[in-house]
């Protein structure tokens, strides 16, 4: 079975550059997004074969935001993570399914001068004990836009970046107490040396064109899981945002 994450940066703007066409011709079991954008109320998607769909929408209208789209019916949906602190800009859903749990997940962007790194951190704290707690009863697959690049091959020009938003010390060695708990990224998994793979391009300097990205989505799949991982990539000829969806096979 196939799982596919995409930030769609603006999912209305996504909508009219090929969205629904992508997601029809998906064949995936479940489709996370984030950075929505949009407000309870105001979004309107219907997807054919997927009748499952759950939103979480940020207190601030136009930002952030995640959703689910799914052609089996979960056992149970949670919404946000046990600390209130961190469920005011819609950034996270979980499913429960038989064997295992499914989160899609926007973690908070650093910002300029790191002026969000505090937040991001305890953020981060947080999502790693949810999915510890979680993984006491089944395994857990967590996808989404992690907002870092964790090794100098994720990223076109890692020295340039050294400390800035997405590629400081302080977000990676984070993210690494995320792998060391027992989750494993699929994609390095499978390709452990492979070069120019990114999610993520700036809209700016054609950077796209150039392939000057980075790669910041992913799907991580605990140790119960692992042996069920069967393929995992970057579908990085599909365009409609700034972010390229990322996929996950398991049997």
């Amino acid at each position: 079975m196939r799982f596919i994450s995409w930030n769609v940066n603006g999912i209305r703007s996504c909508l009219s550059k090929g969205f629904m066409e992508f997601a029809s011709a998906s064949e995936a079991q479940i489709i996370a997004i984030q950075e929505v954008k949009a407000s309870e109320g105001a979004l309107d998607i219907s997807i054919p074969g997927y009748p499952y769909q759950y939103f979480s929408f940020a207190d601030k209208k136009g930002y952030s935001g995640t959703a689910v789209f799914s052609r089996i019916e979960p056992m149970n949906v949670i919404y946000g993570l046990p600390s209130d602190e961190y469920n005011h800009e819609g950034r996270v859903i979980t499913l429960e399914f038989d064997d295992f749990y499914f989160i899609t997940v926007y973690v908070p962007n650093s910002q300029s001068e790191l002026k969000r790194i505090a937040f991001r951190l305890g953020f981060d704290e947080a999502l790693r004990n949810y999915i510890s707690k979680l993984r006491e009863a089944k395994g857990v697959i967590a996808t989404g836009d992690f907002n870092v690049a964790k090794e100098p091959i994720d990223l076109k020009n890692p020295k340039q970046n050294e400390g800035h938003a997405g590629y400081s010390i302080e977000e990676r060695e984070s993210f690494r107490k995320l792998l060391e708990s027992g989750m494993t990224d699929s994609f390095r998994y499978f390709y452990p040396d492979l070069t120019g793979a990114y999610s993520w391009w700036s809209y700016m300097f054609h950077a796209r064109e150039k392939n000057a990205g980075w790669r910041i989505d992913y799907f991580l799949v605990s140790e119960e899981l692992k042996p069920r991982m069967q393929d995992a990539g970057i579908l990085s000829s599909v365009y409609g945002s700034d972010h390229a969806p990322v996929f996950l096979d398991i049997c």
